[in-house]
């Protein structure tokens, strides 16, 4: 089942023809144009994905268009609703009005769904009722291990950093489908230097529909990041729990913690970090 991310695609116009009547146009040039705008607005929509929020005049940037052409597709895409905008204040810019930036639309991530996951939720459910919720988190921490069998080494190999870390699992995730994102924030005087963090995003998320009915997936993917980076992390947002991105923040001023293993694999219980401590964005 093919999973490509698309724009709805609309109808061709139809020039009159004779007597009144409507004909479509079958000419090549004009079938080669919808087509052409067609993958444009794909192109804008992946941009959307990978780099979401995002301004309509970075997305010119990113993909070499003109303004013009960059919000005539955002425009078709908002109206589809696979794209919706969120307003960002501005850094700096005091009680200015915030700026609009572009987010994939509950509907555009539900387009990189899989109907498989409708069977996978159900079995979840019947097992949970069965087995209990022990039993449910049992099978997250059960598919998130081979994650972190696959992570760690390459993780390791980034050395102590933490935000070196933090860019390696970016890495990796994305390499995954995640569509992920790592940004150093530094902390700056007068704030101390053990407030700098690495925001991690992850612009897709393959079992969305499952974490949104069974939050114990978000739970033990963040328990993963702590143990692959070093440090205790914070969900502050999900795609599971109405977010546009999940945003994972990652503290850059402590000292890594060192279990026996090394830096990425520590003893601490990470059972406080819940995914309901995640604030909505």
């Amino acid at each position: 089942m093919s999973t490509r991310l698309s724009a709805p695609r609309t109808g061709s116009d139809a020039p009159a023809g004779a007597a009144g009547s409507f004909r479509p146009s079958t000419s090549a040039p004009h079938v080669a144009a919808v087509d052409s705008d067609e993958r444009t607005r794909d192109r804008v929509l992946s941009a959307v994905l990978e780099h979401g929020p995002v301004s309509a005049a970075e997305l010119g940037d990113l993909l070499g268009f003109t303004p013009a052409a960059v919000r005539r597709h955002l425009d078709h895409l908002s109206r589809t609703g696979v794209i919706e905008v969120k307003r960002v204040a501005r850094a700096g810019a005091g009680a200015g009005r915030p700026a609009r930036r572009y987010v994939l639309s509950s509907q555009g991530q539900s387009s990189l769904g899989d109907d498989y996951l409708d069977i996978a939720g159900l079995a979840l459910q019947r097992l949970g009722e069965i087995a209990g919720p022990d039993a449910v988190r049992e099978f997250a921490v059960e598919r998130f291990a081979d994650m972190e069998r696959r992570y760690a080494p390459e993780i390791d190999a980034a050395g102590p950093d933490i935000t070196a870390r933090a860019q390696a699992l970016s890495a990796a995730l994305s390499r995954d489908g995640f569509v992920a994102s790592a940004a150093s924030i530094e902390a700056k005087a007068p704030l101390p230097a053990a407030l700098s963090s690495v925001q991690l995003c992850q612009g897709h998320c393959p079992i969305q529909q499952l974490a949104t009915k069974f939050p114990v997936f978000c739970d033990v993917e963040t328990e993963l990041f702590s143990r692959l980076v070093g440090v205790d992390v914070r969900r502050l947002s999900t795609l599971a729990r109405g977010g546009h991105v999940c945003t994972t923040h990652i503290p850059t001023g402590r000292p890594a913690a060192k279990g026996p293993d090394g830096p990425g694999h520590t003893t601490d219980s990470l059972g406080e970090v819940s995914n309901h401590l995640q604030e909505r964005p």
